[in-house]
């Protein structure tokens, strides 16, 4: 059986099959950037300083199941596809308030 035509995109860019230790840890760190972008673009508050510590903490720890998910899975494509989704928006509302606030004044 071929592992390389059942990786997911990321998986095999990071040739996972190959290079295991380094490949994972690239998913991994992917990951977990992907998760605090979509985090922060859709859902994050203003909290103190040890709460919000404790969020990203657990956001962390939960990108290591989602590692070991998205060697097979989209998992790391759809947090993509979520972070552009969460961009495109953001400029769209940054430009309709801009726009608003000029038809005010």
């Amino acid at each position: 059986m071929n592992v390389q035509e059942h990786l997911s995109f990321f998986a095999g860019l990071y040739r996972v099959d190959e290079f295991p230790k380094l490949g994972m840890w690239m998913l991994y760190l992917t990951i977990v950037a992907l998760c605090i972008l979509v985090f922060k673009l859709g859902f994050a508050q203003k909290l103190p300083l040890l709460k919000s510590a404790m969020v990203y903490l657990f956001l962390v720890l939960g990108c290591t199941i989602l590692t070991f998910l998205a060697i097979f899975l989209p998992i790391t494509e759809g947090l993509v596809v979520a972070a552009l989704i969460l961009i495109i928006y953001r400029i769209r509302r940054h430009n309709f308030k801009k726009e608003e606030a000029s038809n005010d004044a």
